[in-house]
């Protein structure tokens, strides 16, 4: 019997394969999984309809399940369709849920391209896509240390 939230088969038979600066994606509804998947990832489809789940309902489970040392975010744009004058909504919701990890609630952004190509390295293995409809919304997870 697991102590933690997560119960999720899929996903904690692929953490479980895990380790120290492995990396977890969960993305939003807008992700191109196909086209962005790193080698080694394994992809669960959780995108059950448009809005669920969020990437924040994946994201407070997982805190419970694995270490986290560090939480990138794909860099919003400042010009174009797209553009925002400050950081996106949910970024706040990602902070709080992350406070109480190794990474302390910090984000660090990395500028939309080069996100995609961090999602898709070797490293990734897992990537969640979720049904998640606010923009800017992926997140690239660094696996800690267990204490």
């Amino acid at each position: 019997m697991l102590k933690h939230q997560l119960l999720h088969p899929q996903i904690t038979a692929a953490l479980a394969r895990g380790g120290h600066t492995s990396k977890v994606l969960i993305s939003d509804g807008n992700f191109p999984h196909g086209s962005r998947r790193g080698p080694n990832a394994e992809v669960v489809y959780l995108n059950l309809r448009a809005g669920l789940p969020t990437v924040t309902d994946v994201l407070e489970v997982l805190t419970t399940a694995i270490p986290i040392e560090r939480a990138d975010v794909m860099d919003y744009a400042r010009t174009g369709p797209y553009a925002l004058s400050a950081d996106p909504e949910i970024w706040a919701d990602f902070r709080r849920l992350l406070q109480s990890t190794d990474c302390r609630g910090e984000l660090t952004k990395i500028e939309r391209f080069a996100f995609y190509d961090a999602a898709s390295t070797h490293d990734v293995m897992l990537t969640i896509a979720t049904g998640e409809q606010r923009i800017y919304a992926n997140l690239l997870l660094t696996i800690g240390v267990v204490r």
